[in-house]
């Protein structure tokens, strides 16, 4: 059993610090109710304009709100083509989401290992994996950490290939000069309540491409013309059109009041994750039984998570037991990820086993993701940091 890494059976913190936690004021209630009061509560023009400020923010040309970020990787899946006996490359090393839309799609993902530093799809591997059942990448920017894009779209246009951008963490993020959001043919956002903008739930699809953007917003509201909203409107007809087999992924206007105001908020709170990101780095970049995440010089990062990684080799404890010793301190933190080929799903289905994707693995069996976000106090930070501290102390070998 672990011994408890509390000194003296005081804890730093007499609470508990969450892990996350959303960034909601009184500008995005007024908002809320403001809607309530209004005709409107569900798609309507509040989430008209949510999904143009967002657009004008990432570079993009058009902007879809949906419910979820799942939503918005299905859509642009199906909206792509990609179906029945086609492959899709993607990265192990990500939530379920990722891979399930190209599963729910009756496509198959093939997995790439993902580099030891970045925790992002390896573009050295990819070509390895391409068939010509391939016909999509989708990219995960983990953490908030863009991919290297310009090798992934020479790859993509090398082979014909569509590009989709996981892009939950990354709100915010720049590759080189260019804002995450505008890059591939379509980019997926999330707005769940862990995001660096939320909507509660929710998410948001760009793209560069009118086509691509009409048969999404269709697709959005159960394949019918995409003016149904205003069915129910005085610019509207009882009369509309289905035109594909679609989906009910739309966003309401209760979402979208909240993602009003928190995209005018999204810069304040990125500097107060990278103020965050910057205090940890300076704490722990020379402590040589964590490693600090690596920022390459194409990125800007979001900080949607500050992963580090656990030495297990200069420690008396693994990655799981610092876990425990944290929440012995009050220190709330998480894992980000547990890779989709070790879950019995995958194994199963696909035959997947241990030591398939070794980078992916070795990253798991010792990352955690610690607190930041732009509620946390420069205290809350600093009890995060003497309790890594506390611990590394109590259990070096």
């Amino acid at each position: 059993m672990l011994e408890p890494a509390i000194v003296n059976g005081k804890p730093v913190r007499s609470s508990f610090l969450h892990p996350f936690k959303h960034s909601i004021g009184k500008e995005e209630i007024d908002e809320v109710v403001d809607t309530l009061k209004s005709d409107w509560i569900t798609t309507g023009p509040k989430t008209f304009k949510f999904e143009e400020i967002f657009f004008e923010y990432v570079n993009s040309k058009y902007a879809i709100a949906v419910n979820s970020c799942t939503a918005a990787l299905h859509l642009a899946v199906v909206a792509l083509g990609i179906g029945n006996g086609d492959e899709v490359i993607t990265t192990p090393y990500t939530f379920a989401a990722t891979a399930e839309v190209v599963i729910n799609s009756n496509a198959k993902p093939v997995f790439v290992d993902v580099e030891k530093d970045t925790y992002n799809i390896d573009p050295a591997k990819i070509e390895e994996k391409i068939t010509d059942k391939t016909k999509a990448i989708i990219v995960v920017h983990y953490a908030g950490h863009a991919c290297e894009m310009d090798k992934i779209m020479e790859i993509a246009e090398k082979y014909d290939l569509y590009v989709i951008e996981d892009a939950a963490h990354a709100i915010g993020s720049k590759y080189k000069d260019q804002k995450i959001g505008s890059i591939g043919d379509a980019t997926c956002f999330s707005f769940y309540a862990t995001k660096n903008i939320t909507t509660a739930e929710g998410g948001m699809i760009t793209t560069n491409r009118g086509d691509l953007a009409d048969k999404m917003r269709i697709l959005s509201l159960h394949g019918i013309s995409k003016d149904a909203w205003k069915r129910y409107s005085s610019e509207g007809s009882w009369y509309y059109e289905i035109a594909y087999s679609g989906y009910k992924y739309n966003m309401s206007d209760l979402q979208a009041s909240i993602g009003i105001h928190q995209m005018k908020k999204l810069d304040q709170m990125q500097k107060r994750r990278e103020e965050i990101a910057d205090m940890y780095n300076k704490s722990f970049g020379q402590i040589p039984q964590i490693t600090i995440p690596t920022v390459k010089s194409y990125a800007t990062h979001a900080w949607h998570l500050y992963p580090i990684q656990v030495n297990s080799d200069l420690l008396s404890i693994n990655r799981n037991e610092f876990i425990e010793a944290l929440k012995a301190e009050n220190i709330g933190t998480s894992v980000h990820f547990i890779p989709l080929h070790l879950h019995p799903y995958y194994k199963e289905k696909y035959g997947f086993k241990g030591d398939d994707f070794p980078n992916a693995e070795s990253l798991y069996k010792n990352e955690i993701s610690l607190p930041i976000y732009p509620n946390m106090e420069d205290k809350d930070v600093e009890d995060v940091i003497s309790a890594v501290k506390k611990i590394i102390d109590y259990y070096e070998v």
